[in-house]
């Protein structure tokens, strides 16, 4: 992997400032950028992501202290958990200035923002000088990209600048929490910062909202592979899944964390990972390899759903899309 050099940055500021896309890491996955107050641009992203017009947009921001351009008002909990967060996987959901575009809201009142942590990222968006709308750098509904090799795969030359930063640190998106009404903190999104991380600052969890899609990624089917996803209880349900599978002669991939049981016998090991962090890190990786690999199913033993295990829970759960055994 080449390193991303100040001229790289400076030429991904121009594609962006011409109304161009420009795919680049972060630490939770790889965002496809468009200039947040380019109309034409945004157009162009929502295109190309096959993404739904009123489906928001996370705008990302070089420094807590871009907020106000951004916001209409900032409330304590919302600074104070972009004191703590940032920079950091953590998206803060504020209502909106005025001038800010309808295309990055979905024409909410609302809007999503967060400052990320990774060198590339930021020195992009301090470059650029405004906000970057960027959501994952994948066609909508699919799986996320953790490397530059997956969104070259995913998509090409739709693509006019790939910044190459190696593979993101945490691998699932950030959390979302809705502070629009500062009452009652949502969390609209699990993901690298955990709730219990969250209740430290806040004083309590925030309140889980499972209803309409108000942010990125609360579809009830998404982050998903060609292949078919199964949850499995346990190590012995998962064999007893593998084989059926296997019995109907389709080809099965099997995600079992290290303490589990071995995975069964004929399965392709797409990952083993060893802890919660680790899943979230490998989770995205092992279901591009299952598309690569073309295989038909695979099978999982979801992780403990607390900390990071509850995102990494929440994306297995969208890209079964509900189904179980």
């Amino acid at each position: 992997m080449p390193a991303v050099t100040r001229a790289d940055i400076e030429r991904a500021v121009r594609v962006l400032r011409a109304g161009g896309l420009v795919a680049f890491p972060t630490e939770t996955v790889y965002g496809l950028g468009a200039a947040a107050r380019d109309p034409a641009a945004l157009a162009r992203l929502y295109a190309v992501k096959g993404r739904p017009v009123d489906h928001p947009v996370i705008v990302h921001l070089a420094g807590a202290d871009r907020l106000g351009d951004w916001a209409a008002t900032v409330p304590p909990a919302a600074a104070a958990l972009a004191e703590r967060f940032w920079p950091g996987p953590l998206t803060l959901v504020l209502d909106r200035a005025a001038s800010v575009p309808d295309a990055v809201t979905g024409g909410r009142a609302t809007v999503g923002l967060r400052v990320p942590d990774q060198p590339v990222a930021l020195a992009l968006l301090a470059a650029f000088g405004g906000g970057i709308a960027a959501p994952s750098a994948n066609r909508f509904g699919q799986v996320s990209p953790t490397t530059a090799a997956h969104v070259r795969a995913g998509l090409g030359p739709d693509v006019d600048l790939l910044l190459d930063g190696g593979p993101c640190r945490i691998g699932v998106e950030s959390t979302i929490v809705d502070l629009s009404d500062p009452t009652v903190p949502r969390l609209l999104r699990a993901g690298g910062v955990p709730a219990e991380a969250l209740a430290e600052t806040l004083g309590a969890l925030p309140e889980t909202d499972r209803g309409p899609a108000r942010a990125p990624g609360m579809l009830a089917a998404h982050y998903a592979p060609r292949a078919r996803v199964v949850l499995a209880r346990d190590a012995d349900e998962l064999a007893a899944l593998a084989g059926a599978a296997a019995a109907r002669g389709e080809r099965v991939g099997a995600i079992v964390p290290e303490l589990a049981a071995g995975p069964p016998h004929g399965a392709v090991v797409l990952s083993r990972p060893s802890t919660s962090d680790a899943y979230a890190r490998e989770l995205y990786e092992a279901l591009h390899r299952a598309d690569e690999l073309d295989l038909d199913v695979v099978l999982a033993i979801a992780p403990d759903p607390r900390g990071i295990g509850l995102a990494v829970h929440d994306r297995l759960l969208r890209a079964a899309a509900g189904r179980r055994s």
